[in-house]
């Protein structure tokens, strides 16, 4: 009798069933089966908070092919060994019945075939702590998610908005920070740099004056113009000698291996990929390709916060060092652990096989995943390598008479690579071209004084960012990139450049968590949230017991901002800076309308819409709008050339949230509107209609049958995917098109599934 093993992924089943050979059968699940259901809270609160889980969308052919896949067969669950595997591993026990105390688990870092074989031959049971974990966070996520994001609907009147426990937290921090850029007052400073000749004319030094008149110029710096001519002058009046020459030795320890956030952090740094970039690439690189030799998996497993290394993978490292370096570059040892809560059950992320370095790689990966390897090999490999030492030299000048001026100049040498050999510095140390000695004469060759403003705090990155969220403690190394991905989604920010920046929305939608649930985003008490699911992980606490005490606190919130509504004593609007261009004496209001924030003169009645890069500070009863483009006059009207059949008036075309719309003139005493819908040149498959391009309310497009009940007739037509005039030549079928990254499309049929090569082509 075979054993039915089941894995996440289609591309890891193919790769673990060469490796386990004919006694077993490997499937996927393709990821999560059940969910809490998506069109409600999915939580009873009055029964202890007790989850109702069904089937998710899409899943049921996949539950199929395993029951029957399952029948009269041994089970071995191989999902990820993350909270969010465990999870996966229970609902299949479930949907297959299986027995709770069997030991059906299997575990293992990498995907290789000692590691599987190894696995399966020690099943474990299912860890209920780590399932209830999972649990919790996800009823916290519905809970906050599903009861706040009503409210914002109601009040911003977006419906595309939502707020998340820990998306709003990070949320702020952006916006915060973006705060302190509107707000900071740069100051005057002024630096001033010279250049010594020594050595009889031979060499020269560079240097910085560092002190004047025994004050630090970094404490108390230079801010007038005036002072600094008098510096200029008391220099170019002054000769020079060197004070003193400070030689060291230093050693620059190597970095430990790579774990989640300190992966996605470096793959920003030096390559300038995303988070959700280098976590596919790396999802890929563990999963494992397919080569001349059999499928091979390149990787640990890459959502860890660990930073421990197998006994083997240690001695595979020694070996090729020994080997490509010599012995004296190793040095074989573990890190540390960081705090308490790191999952140790994981290792650190790691090349699988220690002797394929990026170069024998490379010729197996495409260029992402050849990059990202690099940076994983030689991040590890530099691990277990000797530091790195420099000899580092300060110099500093001083006049000889008054002794007012230092200047200083400093610089290093690298006299053993180390480490850097394999994992080179991202910065290059100065070197000095002349140490001259103590006491030796200098000339001043050349002198130069620039005025300088001190600059705004940096916006955050994706990379700082998730230094940020991970010292503050806010969610864990394996959500990272989703909660970036929701916030961009969302539009509350967008990519300038590299980095993250608050829309105007964003910006709205975060003084309304401030404003009505200012514990939700508080770091502290999300931190705390997150510490209390590693105790219920750990077994040190009850999850229900978690979530009453988060309750407790959340729901009065809750009911006294719906009795606001209800009442009607909710007005959230604001006064702003700007005045009204045709009643100037006027300014305009903040207001939330059916496309969210919008500016409006309650004098003239003019409305006037928001640029989505405006900026915006809320100070108290007032808020003060900021940027050129700020302040837009909604475009103008187009005559239709109907009457509203409403109240008579002229029907006019207007651009809206999600595109032209027609609308009465008479605004906003008559609010009657229609849609302008885009028709394709493809017909309908079903009924051979006219096809029309619409927008979800999240902005998605989407397709429809002219005729489909979504436009009040009876064809029931709708798709994701825009379909052409091409028929599929296996099954007759039309064919669709699907735009993937990079601009380019392909067309494919829904119905068999065909994805010719021949037929993809690059738009422009």
């Amino acid at each position: 009798m075979k054993t039915l093993v089941i894995v996440e992924s289609p591309s890891k089943a193919k790769t673990i069933e060469k490796y386990l050979g004919k006694e077993y059968h490997v499937i996927s699940s393709k990821g999560h089966i059940r969910d809490l259901p998506p069109d409600e809270l999915g939580v009873d609160i009055e029964a202890a908070f007790e989850p109702k889980f069904t089937l998710m969308r899409g899943k049921e052919k996949v539950v199929q092919q395993i029951k029957k896949e399952a029948e009269n067969k041994a089970v071995l669950l191989a999902s990820d060994m993350d909270r969010e595997g465990e999870a996966i591993a229970w609902h299949l026990s479930k949907i297959l019945s299986l027995d709770d105390q069997a030991t059906n688990r299997v575990l293992f870092s990498e995907i290789t075939e000692k590691a599987i074989k190894t696995a399966v031959k020690k099943p474990l049971k299912i860890d209920l702590s780590k399932v209830e974990a999972q649990f919790a966070r996800r009823i916290l996520d519905r809970l906050v998610g599903y009861q706040i994001s009503p409210f914002l609907w109601k009040i911003i009147q977006v419906k595309s908005l939502s707020a998340g426990r820990v998306q709003s937290v990070a949320l702020r921090f952006i916006c915060d920070q973006e705060e302190k850029i509107l707000t900071f007052i740069p100051e005057e400073y002024w630096k001033f740099k010279a250049l010594f000749k020594c050595n009889k004319g031979k060499g020269t030094l560079e240097t910085t004056l560092v002190s004047l008149d025994g004050v630090s110029l970094e404490k108390q710096p230079v801010r007038k113009a005036e002072e600094a001519e008098k510096i200029e002058e008391g220099v170019r009046q002054s000769s020079f000698s060197v004070m003193s020459v400070d030689e060291k030795s230093i050693s620059r320890k190597p970095p430990a291996p790579f774990i989640t956030s300190s992966l996605q952090q470096e793959a920003s740094n030096r390559l300038g990929f995303s988070v959700s970039r280098t976590m596919k690439v790396a999802q890929e690189l563990y999963e494992g390709l397919e080569t001349a030799d059999g499928p091979l998996a390149f990787i640990t497993y890459m959502r860890t916060d660990s930073n421990r290394i197998s006994e083997e993978a240690l001695e595979a490292a020694k070996r090729y060092i020994t080997e490509h370096f010599g012995e004296s570059y190793s040095k074989i040892q573990q890190y540390g652990q960081k705090k308490a809560s790191t999952q140790d059950a994981h290792e650190a992320i790691r090349p699988t096989y220690p002797e394929i370095d990026p170069k024998k790689a490379s010729k197996l990966l495409s260029a992402d995943q050849a990059k990202i390897y690099q940076l994983i090999w030689s991040r590890f490999m530099g691990s277990q390598m000797i530091p790195a030492k420099y000899l580092q030299t300060k110099i500093k000048v001083q006049d000889n008479e008054k002794r007012r001026f230092i200047f200083e100049a400093e610089g290093s040498v690298c006299v053993e690579e180390g480490f850097e050999k394999v994992y080179p510095a991202s910065s290059k140390e100065k070197e000095l071209p002349t140490v001259p000695a103590t006491g030796t004469p200098v000339a001043l060759d050349h002198f130069e004084k620039s005025q300088n403003y001190t600059t705004p705090p940096a916006r955050f990155g994706e990379a700082s960012l998730v230094k940020k969220l991970e010292k503050e403690g806010i969610g864990r190394p394996s959500t990272y990139a989703s909660i970036i991905h929701t916030l961009l989604e969302r539009s509350y920010v967008y990519r300038e450049q590299k980095s993250l920046v608050p829309t105007f929305l964003g910006m709205v939608v975060n003084h309304f968590m401030c404003d009505f649930f200012p514990k939700i985003i508080q770091s502290k008490f999300t931190a705390s949230m997150e510490e209390n699911l590693d105790r219920v992980e750990d077994g040190q606490e009850n999850w229900k017991e978690a979530i009453k005490r988060f309750y407790s606190d959340f729901e009065p919130t809750l009911e006294k901002l719906k009795e606001k509504i209800l009442s009607k004593s909710l007005n959230w609007q604001f006064p702003t800076n700007l005045p009204c261009k045709e009643e100037e004496s006027h300014a305009l209001v903040l207001k939330m309308g059916r496309y969210g924030p919008y500016l409006r003169c309650e004098a003239c009645e003019k409305n006037y819409s928001i640029s989505e890069n405006a900026k915006i500070l809320f100070k108290p009863n007032k808020a003060e709008i900021y940027g050129n483009t700020a302040l837009e006059k909604s475009k103008e009207a187009v005559a239709v050339g109907r009457p509203c059949p409403k109240c008579g008036a002229n029907l006019v075309e207007r651009q809206g949230r999600f595109g032209k719309f027609i609308a009465c003139s008479n605004y906003p005493k008559c609010k009657y509107t229609e849609n302008i819908d885009q028709t394709v040149s493809a017909k309908c498959p079903k009924c051979g209609a006219e096809v029309l391009q619409k927008k979800s309310k999240r902005g998605r497009i989407f397709f429809t049958c002219k005729n489909s009940a979504y436009n009040g007739g009876t064809c029931d037509f709708i798709s994701w995917y825009e379909p052409t005039e091409e028929k599929c030549d296996r099954c007759g079928q039309a064919l669709y098109v699907k735009k993937g990254r990079n601009g380019e499309e392909k067309t494919f049929c829904l119905t068999c599934d065909r994805n010719p090569k021949s037929e993809q082509k690059k738009t422009k």
